[in-house]
């Protein structure tokens, strides 16, 4: 099991989502934690993307600390917002 991290900026984006999206996504980081790899922001990237209905979370895995860190969580809109400002 990989230890978690966030990103400064996480709160802003966890805090805007309703309690029940709250505690599905709560549900999704203690599963990446279990297995962290799944699909790459974009090919090459260090980036991964996971899925909670209609959210994506944003993280990396630092594989030598075995620590998964946390960078976004928002809607459709707003992850295409935040991979812009990066890609």
């Amino acid at each position: 099991m990989y230890s978690e991290i966030y990103d400064e900026d996480w709160p802003d984006y966890f805090d805007r989502l309703s309690n029940e999206m709250k505690e599905r996504t709560t549900k999704k980081i203690k599963k990446i934690l279990e297995y962290p790899q799944k699909r790459h922001l974009q090919k090459g990237a260090s980036f991964f993307v996971g899925e909670v209905g209609q959210n994506r979370i944003i993280y990396r895995i630092f594989e030598n600390e075995k620590i998964v860190k946390f960078y976004f969580i928002g809607d459709h809109k707003e992850y295409e917002k935040w991979y812009k400002k990066f890609f």
